[in-house]
């Protein structure tokens, strides 16, 4: 289980900001990508609560799936950093959830 704020400070501790997160689906694969915006930002388009609440969304969603462990991973093994343009994505393998696609 992992929590929004949990999120947020393993994104701060890889990358040194509060960048934003989407779960995006691309045909039949569904990915958590890390954006180039972030929190710190003076143009970042949510309030700091605003920003919480969508991680805290984003948290369920990776809970009630059961792929934390995959996103955890995959921020910490990941080579890349977000950039202008350029996000973060991370494959989840979702099994037989794939069918609960509600995002």
């Amino acid at each position: 289980m992992i929590t929004g704020e949990q999120l947020r400070r393993l994104i701060q501790e890889k990358w040194g900001y509060s960048y934003d997160v989407q779960i995006l689906r691309i045909r039949d694969r569904i990915y958590f990508q890390v954006m180039w915006k972030y929190l710190e930002q003076a143009s970042f388009h949510y309030t700091e609560a605003e920003y919480l609440e969508n991680l805290e969304n984003i948290a369920q969603y990776l809970n009630h799936w059961g792929v934390v462990s995959q996103v955890i991973e995959g921020i910490r093994e990941t080579k890349s950093k977000p950039r202008l343009g350029k996000a973060v994505s991370i494959p989840l393998s979702l099994g037989e959830r794939a069918s609960e696609w509600i995002v």
